[in-house]
């Protein structure tokens, strides 16, 4: 065989050995963060469950999830291991205290009107308006007399039951 008739097998595999590697680093890592939990941290399920773990076995944990509420889970159940601050702030809605500008600066408007800034007078833009509203208030003075007009020239129509007959 030729190596250009082999070339795309041996890219085909390549890529595969590439792709593998790539999920197994994944894995690794995930199987290091689970191996690292120890009790009193905070950790998210793979179900979007937040919890103190209390007990670390070999294949489970047991969890910590309020007041009197044990759950025990297993160790691949378990999605993150989460910092101090982070578990706080989500759990508890506690606000990291920081040098922040935008948080320690930050001022909320009671209302929208304060949001927009206008040098120019009250004054209101003339948008030619005016001469078409003259024209309007013409028009429906002589609608009247037109409307008399016109239904003088109108023939009264016949419904079903009568007719011209007699």
């Amino acid at each position: 065989m030729s190596p250009v008739t082999l070339l795309p097998f041996i890219v085909l595999i390549g890529a595969m050995f590439l792709m593998t590697r790539s999920a197994k680093k994944k894995q690794k890592q995930a199987a290091d963060m689970r191996n690292e939990m120890q009790p009193g941290s905070g950790v998210r399920t793979i179900g979007g469950m937040y919890a103190t773990v209390k007990e670390v076995h070999d294949d489970a944990v047991l969890l910590d999830a309020g007041p009197g509420v044990h759950l025990m889970f297993a160790k691949n159940a378990i999605g993150a291991v989460l910092t101090d601050d982070e578990y706080n702030r989500i759990v508890h809605g506690e606000e990291v205290v920081g040098d922040d500008e935008l948080t320690n600066d930050a001022v909320v408007p009671d209302d929208a009107s304060s949001l927009t800034e206008t040098d120019a007078d009250d004054s209101r833009i003339d948008l030619g308006k005016k001469d078409e509203a003259a024209e309007d208030v013409e028009a429906e003075k002589a609608e009247p007399a037109e409307k008399a007009e016109k239904a003088d020239d109108v023939e009264v129509k016949k419904t079903d039951g009568e007719s011209d007959a007699k």
